[in-house]
């Protein structure tokens, strides 16, 4: 996949209206810190496009990048940040659920989980949730480049028993230091650009 053109097309809050899109749609979803912004901007070959930000909680809104005029990346606010009130963190969980029972255009759901720890409650309830609306998520392992070669098996193991994916379910280690799973997921994306 060739990046041509990538721009920030439109940002909504709690009360704002959805976008009507017509071109196909990819959502990444994660907690807060899980490294959303940063695969986002690996994707991009951009260094800040999407912000990337050492306080977790930043991203309070859905993000549409439009690429290439072809997809348009989704990035949603990240679930699970402690020190944000009860009351923020579940409207941020109904705009977040209203985008992904409403959008139409809706075509694939990365959901990013550290591949250091455990799952948490939070991304198990949200795997479920995501298949329960019937879609298969891509599961991304980030932060790759933090564990020994020889930890990342069992990592992965981790993951997979955690969340409850099936065998075929996708899941792809990736480091946004060093771009591990990028062609991976760009291949994943190439197919929804085609229909497939």
């Amino acid at each position: 996949m060739v990046i041509k053109s990538a721009e920030l097309e439109t940002v909504i809050g709690i009360t704002s209206k959805l976008p009507e899109n017509h071109l196909p749609e990819v959502a990444f979803a994660g907690r807060s810190n899980v490294g959303k912004s940063s695969l986002i901007n690996a994707l991009l070959n951009r260094k800040n496009l999407a912000r990337t930000s050492s306080a977790p909680g930043k991203t309070q809104t859905i993000n549409f990048y439009n690429i290439n005029k072809e997809i348009y990346f989704v990035d949603l606010p990240g679930y699970g940040y402690a020190s944000t009130s009860k009351e923020t963190r579940a409207k941020w969980g109904k705009m977040i659920e209203r985008y992904l029972t409403k959008s139409e255009v809706l075509k694939g759901i990365f959901l990013l989980v550290d591949i250091r720890h455990k799952p948490s409650n939070d991304d198990v309830m949200m795997y479920e949730w995501v298949v329960s609306m019937g879609f298969h998520p891509i599961v991304i392992a980030t932060k790759l480049d933090k564990l020994k070669r020889s930890q990342v098996a069992g990592a992965l193991k981790v993951v997979r028993e955690t969340l409850g994916m099936e065998k075929d379910a996708v899941l792809i280690p990736f480091s946004a230091e060093t771009r591990q799973g990028k062609e991976e997921i760009y291949g994943i994306i190439e197919s929804v650009i085609a229909g497939e």
